[in-house]
């Protein structure tokens, strides 16, 4: 939204999916284009590298740890994975290292289908491991949906169900 309000609505953040599933189409019809260029084993590996270190240890965490809270290390290993900069990097080292190939498409068509399609993107530490709605951003989200008229236009002027500011709360701070 703006670097004062760190939130998304669902509109949105129903754009910014909309966004990331341009960026995978683009990615995926290059992929389909030049699918007999693609070294396939490599196209996996790129693929799997990415949850095989930086989601299936903090999901099976989370699953062992009922109703405690995951190691900050998990969500650490899960936003290095899936950070678009971690891509970059690994990339251009790969292509440095060993050369430019299709393969490599396989990281923007990870990375884009989880935020497209599954709406993940990276994890703060004040949230469960697993997608589960927190209760105080659930209130944020109650206070700040606006009001509406019997039409059900927004009642100008009015946001929340008493038109006050949640300046202050945790959700908007994150």
């Amino acid at each position: 939204m703006d670097a004062k309000n760190r939130f998304e609505t669902k509109v949105t953040f129903a754009l910014s999916r909309l966004e990331w599933l341009g960026f995978l189409a683009v990615s995926l019809v290059l992929a389909v284009q030049h699918r007999t260029e693609i070294r396939w084993g490599v196209f996996v590996l790129l693929f799997t590298v990415i949850d095989a270190v930086g989601y299936i240890p903090g999901a099976i965490a989370f699953r062992r740890r009922p109703g405690r809270p995951v190691p900050r290390g998990y969500y650490v290993a899960y936003n290095t994975m899936h950070s678009l900069v971690t891509a970059g990097v690994l990339a251009g080292a790969w292509t440095l290292f060993v050369r430019p190939e299709w393969a490599l498409l396989a990281l923007p068509i990870h990375l884009m289908g989880d935020r497209a399609l599954f709406g993940n993107s990276l994890k703060p530490f004040g949230v469960a491991f697993e997608p589960e709605t927190s209760p105080a951003f659930r209130s944020f989200e109650q206070e700040y949906e606006p009001e509406r008229d019997a039409r059900g236009f927004h009642a100008p002027g009015k946001s929340g169900s008493a038109a006050h500011s949640v300046e202050g709360t945790d959700a908007v701070r994150a």
